[in-house]
């Protein structure tokens, strides 16, 4: 069966597959480019996300952008998401049940999107995509390479609020980033 961005948003309104659920204000799909080269995926919506429906638009969100400025990408040209689509009660990491029951969501994403990058924001991205025993403390910095898509694990930017000193990791990953793309882009047009 094929899925739409439609039918795909409207089953995530319509969620009950997990608690979070019922304490949402607004379930967070995700936005973006629907055809991006560059997907993200961090954790869960917070309190301005919940609010707003939209993921990445708090404190964290905002670094974000400009971390997203920083290497020559506008939010319009990538594709922004999370593991969970609901947010955990006090922000709290999604429990493995709650992250089980929105994987199908974020799996339909990425085959809209059909990502040639994914960045990967944070302890809670990273687990869910690349396995349990992923540290991005221990790992991040080094892509790795699933199915032909290069995945970027790097630090949540609400982990870079928290600690400064952890900045200047997070911008030679996405200066990786940046340049992983440019040179995937090179090698598609040398091939058509």
């Amino acid at each position: 069966m094929e899925i739409s961005w439609d039918k795909l948003n409207e089953d995530i309104q319509g969620c009950s597959r997990c608690p979070l659920g019922a304490g949402a204000h607004h379930r967070v799909p995700g936005q973006g480019n629907p055809q991006a080269e560059l997907m993200l995926i961090g954790e869960g919506p917070g309190r301005d996300e919940d609010e707003s429906g939209l993921a990445f638009v708090g404190r964290a969100g905002q670094l974000l952008t400009r971390m997203l400025a920083a290497i020559g990408m506008t939010r319009e040209e990538v594709f922004i998401c999370n593991i969970v689509k609901c947010r955990p009660p006090d922000n709290r990491t999604p429990l493995p049940e709650e992250a089980a029951a929105c994987l199908p969501y974020l799996r339909c994403q990425f085959a809209l999107v059909r990502p040639r990058v994914i960045l990967l924001l944070g302890a809670t991205a990273c687990r869910y995509t690349l396995g349990e025993t992923f540290r991005v403390s221990r790992e991040r910095g080094r892509f790795v390479v699933k199915n032909g898509v290069w995945f970027m694990p790097t630090y949540h930017p609400a982990a870079l609020l928290r600690d400064e000193s952890k900045k200047r990791d997070a911008w030679q990953d996405l200066k990786q980033v940046r340049d992983k793309l440019k040179e995937l882009r090179a090698g598609s047009s040398s091939n058509s």
